[in-house]
């Protein structure tokens, strides 16, 4: 196995290479940098615009990833990654210099098959080195398909099986009651609609309440589409948000694209005083105007003109927010 390994990075596939030309020269520019560790820790809050940037460049790095790797779920990780770029830069903390700190929050990403995103953020605030990235479901590498928390620094849970997440989120909410650390340490869970057709997931929710769990956050990103058509084909959820709180969770329903809501939404349900679920309305595919909210990509990577298609579309968002920014701090 070890030899097959050595052998696969000494020659690696050619067309692997080819798509990974095709995207490099788009790689986002590097500033500004991502907030520092003081802000991990809460002591810095980035603006809205900042973090819409960062959304956009999470963005790109799912596309380059999946263009390479030529196998993933990008619309799922698109759909996401205003909600990823909130949690990261401004709710979530967290330190990457010490990833096992007791006091930090634990984010889990139930919808596991989109990794990439989660991915994106890690190597971004410097879990591992950003090159890291491009070895998205090799051999030998540690950028699994779904999340493994046995090999990448910054992930909590290993996730993909969906209707387990919620689950796994209740008992680390529960372990951290026991270890005197419910008012310190929150629980952020990003489900997907697939999580939420699961018996498992209502299991912990009932459960969440009964227990009386105000250190849990549930992230429905409700996208509408599935592998086999519309969720409401596959199997309607109906109100979510009415079904939260039907079960003693406080619950309100959000854009999931409006940073101002995410936020807002998402720094509230810390200050509760029992679980809290934001089921956010989102459109998969977000940013890619050919992927956006239609049907049939999947579980399906980029061809190399659709990941050049996107990547000059979200290149030139990320050129428009990086002027406005510069524009308002030459104005401060």
């Amino acid at each position: 196995m070890v030899a097959a390994v050595e052998a696969a990075k000494a020659h690696p596939d050619p067309d692997a290479l080819a798509n990974l030309a095709l995207v490099r020269h788009l790689h986002p520019v590097p500033d500004p940098r991502p907030p520092t560790k003081e802000a991990a820790l809460g002591e810095r809050a980035p603006s809205i615009a900042e973090l819409e940037r960062w959304a956009t460049i999470l963005r790109i790095e799912c596309v380059r990833m999946l263009a390479v790797a030529k196998s993933g779920h990008l619309d799922s990780s698109l759909s996401a990654a205003d909600i990823v770029s909130a949690l990261y830069n401004r709710v979530l903390r967290h330190d990457p210099e010490r990833p096992d700190w007791p006091e930090r929050d634990r984010f889990v990403l139930c919808k596991g098959h989109a990794a990439p995103i989660q991915y994106a953020a890690l190597a971004h605030h410097g879990y591992f080195p950003l090159e890291d990235l491009m070895g998205l479901r090799k051999i030998g590498e540690h950028l699994q398909g779904h999340p493994d928390m046995t090999r990448t620094p910054g992930v909590e849970v290993s996730t993909g099986s969906l209707g387990q997440g919620l689950s796994m989120c209740l008992g680390i909410a529960l372990a951290l009651r026991l270890d005197g650390l419910e008012d310190t340490a929150h629980v952020f869970g990003l489900l997907s609609d697939g999580d939420c057709q699961e018996g498992q997931t209502w299991e912990a929710v009932t459960a969440a309440a009964h227990y009386k769990v105000s250190n849990l956050t549930a992230i429905v990103d409700y996208n509408h589409l599935q592998t086999d058509g519309t969720t409401e084909e596959v199997m309607d959820l109906g109100d979510l948000r009415a079904k939260f709180e039907s079960f003693g969770w406080d619950a309100v329903e959000i854009d999931g694209h409006d940073m101002e809501a995410i936020v807002e939404a998402l720094e509230r349900s810390r200050t509760l005083d029992r679980p809290a679920a934001i089921v956010a309305q989102t459109r998969k595919g977000r940013g890619v105007s050919a992927m956006e909210g239609r049907f049939g990509f999947h579980g399906k990577p980029p061809t190399p003109e659709q990941a050049e298609a996107a990547l000059e579309e979200l290149m030139a968002k990320l050129e428009e927010q990086t002027a406005a920014l510069a524009a308002t701090e030459g104005d401060s």
